[in-house]
């Protein structure tokens, strides 16, 4: 497994007329935290299209716990729990301090330029595979 975590600030634009964090935000939230995971392994994002890969989103879902509000510090974990073979799955929790308040999933394939599934670039692998056996 590897992971990263990233922090946000809950922006008053990011709530709804309740004044509570609108769901569609946390999608956002985790795609940033995917893209601080990349940076984290040391394959950033934009170096993997570079070379041609891409990560689309297949699926995601989301669960929320508990509201989160304007001003909230929070807390995005994203964890990488099996070595990808062509599908990714991304695991997510939300924290304010020790509170859970939303988990989620994304799944992923990697896909050539022209739209065609592939294998993971064999650097990607590499380095998860070091993340994977520490």
């Amino acid at each position: 497994m590897f992971s990263a975590s990233v922090d946000i600030r809950v922006r008053y634009k990011e709530t709804d007329q309740m004044g509570v964090v609108y769901h569609a935000n946390y999608f956002i939230w985790f795609e940033v935290a995917r893209v601080a995971l990349l940076d984290e392994l040391g394959y950033p994002y934009k170096e993997l299209e570079n070379d041609d890969y891409l990560l689309p989103v297949l699926a995601c879902n989301g669960t929320f716990h508990s509201p989160a509000f304007f001003d909230d510090l929070l807390k995005v974990i994203v964890k990488i729990e099996r070595l990808p073979q062509v599908r990714v799955e991304a695991f997510y929790e939300v924290k304010r301090g020790h509170e859970l308040i939303a988990t989620g999933l994304t799944k992923h394939a990697f896909v050539s330029r022209e739209g065609k599934v592939v294998r993971p670039p064999l650097r990607f692998l590499q380095l998860a595979q070091t993340k994977f056996s520490s």
